[in-house]
């Protein structure tokens, strides 16, 4: 039962070059350059006019939140012909948009109008090429997904970067001409590796509507996590909008911050198995966020207002990556459509951030009783970023959903030997036997899988790489060596333990809120890595074990 030598394999897969990292780095460095605003980054500081960028990063803003409300309903009610609209409209839509701003600089009597246009096309384009890469990285085995993703963004930031050297004359050009190509093909071929064989995929949503609104339970306080971040970012964004300089030192504050968190999160897989999701990521990084934004109001001229606008787009940035992790994680675990989780998490992030924009801006010229600037953008942040926090730990709340998995095996194995010894130890001072594991036909046990989540009456606990699901027999100990021998996910091991427990496909699909056709994918997937081929022949490996 020994699979420890393939999975030095899977890890070094993982960590090589794919066509889908470098699709995805181009589209992020493409869209970094809207961060504040269109390809303004690259294009002359005299076309940059007031009117004309406020008009883009309003509109710009709408369109993104348009799109990804527009596309979760689609998503929802009719997914065949969204999907079809994605890819066959977005490429073209990031195409006209850069286009049409482009040709504002050379026609000036429909300069304000090409520059609303460009907006709108370009903000409906990237959040449509978002949702696809989105599909592209939910369809991967967790570790690959979210490796490529990794490594993508880390990769654009070198590629953004580097366009500094590119003379502004050609920069501009060379974003719709050379590089949304290069990103489209390798979106195209990315989609040919694709397994379309999941419930994700498959799944009408509209026909599971109480699996749709269990999971909006469930994922409210992470999506307004998101939503803080963004509403900062906003803020930023609009005190920062005419500043020029200052929106450059924010893109390259951002994109250097998105190269080292994500090469850390390379680095920190390599050496232990990583268990995160957003809520767990926002409560701690609150602490550094709030006490850089306690100091910014006292720092002389300007610097303040830059680190704040640097900082909050910083952490905006990070949290984007960690939504399209967890939003794939999510439509592995439950089946969900990858355009509807997406589009839910990026209308609320995207709305808000709206909303910080327009604050932000109004309050360029609004006195606060002689309070600086940057002291009441630093208050409002604060205030929105706590009452997320409350919301996030203080309230009574629903179980965590979708959590970013990167599974080590040798860190696995290093826990193991641990674990064996508590195992023993605790089967020894209980007295307890090896139950046996049940078949289909010996009906559902007084335990069940639903028995063993966190508040019931605990015997073990797991630790670090383990994560913290509760064991309560040895069958719950029994999966979790499948786990760490074969790189169960913990979804993967939650329907393992529910079918060596004799539970009907139906009866699983009800305690963890999923679809029937749901649990046959993770079923399928578990008997590929265990090389087995029936319930049948799980219950003779535990057996065995």
């Amino acid at each position: 039962m020994d699979a420890s030598k393939k999975e030095p394999s899977v890890q070094s897969n993982a960590m090589r070059p794919h066509v889908s990292s470098i699709g995805f780095a181009i589209f992020v460095a493409i869209n970094a350059t809207q961060i504040w605003g269109g390809v303004f980054p690259f294009l002359p500081q005299s076309f940059q006019t007031d009117d004309v960028t406020i008009l883009f990063y309003l509109a710009q803003s709408l369109a993104y939140f348009a799109a990804y409300v527009v596309s979760a309903i689609g998503a929802y009610f009719i997914p065949q012909a969204t999907r079809r609209m994605l890819v066959g409209l977005v490429t073209a839509l990031v195409f006209i948009g850069s286009s049409s701003v482009i040709a504002a600089m050379y026609v000036p009597s429909l300069t304000l109008e090409l520059v609303v246009a460009g907006a709108v096309f370009l903000g409906v384009g990237c959040a449509g090429m978002y949702m696809l890469w989105q599909r592209c990285f939910a369809s991967m085995s967790a570790d690959e997904g979210n490796m490529r993703l990794a490594l993508g963004t880390a990769a654009a930031s070198v590629i953004y970067l580097s366009l500094h050297a590119v003379p502004i004359a050609l920069t501009a050009f060379l974003l719709p001409i050379v590089m949304l190509p290069l990103c489209s093909l390798a979106l195209t071929l990315s989609v040919r590796e694709m397994e379309f064989d999941q419930a994700m995929f498959e799944d009408v949503p509209r026909e599971h509507a109480q699996v749709y609104a269990h999971l909006l339970k469930d994922s409210w306080t992470s999506a307004a996590a998101i939503g803080a971040l963004a509403f900062a970012a906003g803020l930023a964004r609009g005190i920062a909008v005419l500043e020029g300089s200052l929106a450059s030192t924010v893109n390259v504050a951002s994109m250097i911050g998105a190269l080292v968190a994500a090469l850390a999160l390379v680095a920190a897989w390599r050496l232990r198995s990583l268990r995160f999701s957003i809520n767990s990521a926002y409560v701690t990084a609150y602490p550094f966020i709030a006490a850089c934004l306690l100091v910014f109001p006292f720092m002389q001229n300007d610097a303040g207002l830059t680190l704040f606008a640097g900082l909050t787009h910083t952490a905006f940035t990070l949290a984007v990556m960690v939504m399209m992790m967890q939003c794939a994680q999510i439509s592995r675990d439950r089946g969900i459509n990858p355009v509807f989780i997406y589009g839910f998490f990026g209308s609320v992030a995207y709305g808000v951030q709206s909303v910080g924009f327009l604050l932000g801006w109004f309050a360029r010229d609004l006195p606060v009783h002689s309070m600086k600037q940057v002291g009441f953008l630093s208050l409002l942040a604060m205030f929105v970023l706590g009452m997320v926090l409350f919301a996030a730990t203080g309230l009574r709340r629903p179980s965590p959903v979708g959590q970013v998995e990167f599974i080590n095996t040798d860190a696995f194995k290093r826990t193991a030997r641990r674990t064996e010894w508590k195992m023993e130890t605790t089967d020894k001072a209980s007295g307890s036997g090896m139950p046996r594991a049940v078949s289909r036909d010996d009906g559902p046990p007084e335990e069940s899988v639903a028995d063993s989540r966190p508040g019931t009456s605990e015997k073990w606990r797991r630790d670090d790489d383990w994560g913290d699901r509760v064991i309560t027999d040895r069958i719950s100990k029994q999966c979790l060596v499948l786990q760490q021998e074969y790189g169960l996910s913990t979804r993967e091991t939650e329907v393992c333990e529910a079918i060596a427990r004799g539970l009907s496909m139906a009866t699983i699909a009800e305690r963890l809120f999923i679809s029937e056709n749901t649990v046959r994918t993770h079923s399928r997937h578990i008997y590929a890595k265990l090389d087995i081929h029936s319930r049948q022949e799980l219950g003779a490996m535990l057996q065995e074990m």
